[in-house]
């Protein structure tokens, strides 16, 4: 019983800490770019988890590299998705559209995993894409691109989680996060340093401490819930 109340609470907790760090994206200064963002998000979770973790003789060992690497490559295609769809369009609206992921979730699970979905939860997958019908309304205000984006972010985070729900039967809740930041580190950081912004106030230091403090927890609730629910 304890298990199953501890499951919905460690997602619910994860979506409260991404949708904190959503609002973080969208308010921090126009001079922080797409690249700055993910930079400082990847490349300070990176820094801080090494530094909490660096008793660990190991803490890269993993089990399945190979879908260890696919995961972090899906999971930084649906975040840069995501920044660059807030950047452009409606926070709100860019939300809604993000948070189809969980019916694609399903989909990639079942197509690539076997998962079985039974008619009960193909129903809630169905709810799910006509409640983002209904709450757009139609009303697209902002850059079209914004949208799309918003959308591709979204299908890419239902794989990055039918991925993270595998990885998890065999690997802690820190280790996908942390090869998440690494590749994404890494990736970022060419485009970062080409004309990075460096924070010059504190209330650009803070914003970015809150992104890259929201993110750790954000995401290491989201793969330990991962434990007790499937990933749609």
């Amino acid at each position: 019983r304890s298990a199953a109340a501890l499951g919905p609470l460690l997602m619910l907790t994860s979506a409260l800490m991404f949708a904190v760090l959503d609002v973080l994206i969208k308010i921090i200064g126009p001079e922080f770019r797409v690249w700055d963002i993910a930079f400082y998000r990847w490349g300070g979770s990176f820094a801080v988890m090494l530094i909490i973790f660096s008793w660990q003789a190991n803490p890269f060992k993993c089990n399945n590299i190979k879908l260890m690497v696919i995961r972090s490559v899906s999971g930084c295609i649906a975040f840069l998705g995501l920044t660059t769809a807030i950047r452009l369009a409606p926070v709100s609206t860019i939300m809604v559209l993000f948070y189809s992921f969980p019916a694609f979730a399903a989909i990639f699970s079942y197509l690539i995993f076997g998962e079985r979905i039974s008619k009960g939860e193909i129903f809630c997958i169905a709810v799910t894409i006509c409640g983002v019908a209904i709450l757009l309304d139609i009303k697209l205000d902002g850059n079209f691109m914004g949208y799309i984006l918003g959308f591709i972010g979204g299908a890419f985070a239902g794989l990055t989680v039918s991925l993270i729900k595998k990885l998890r039967d065999t690997n802690g809740p820190v280790v996908i996060y942390l090869y998440f930041c690494l590749l994404g580190a890494a990736v970022a950081f060419p485009p970062y340093i080409s004309n990075p912004t460096i924070p010059d106030s504190a209330l650009d230091w803070l914003m970015i401490s809150g992104i890259v403090g929201t993110s750790i927890v954000a995401q290491i609730t989201m793969n330990q819930g991962f434990k007790y629910c499937k990933s749609w």
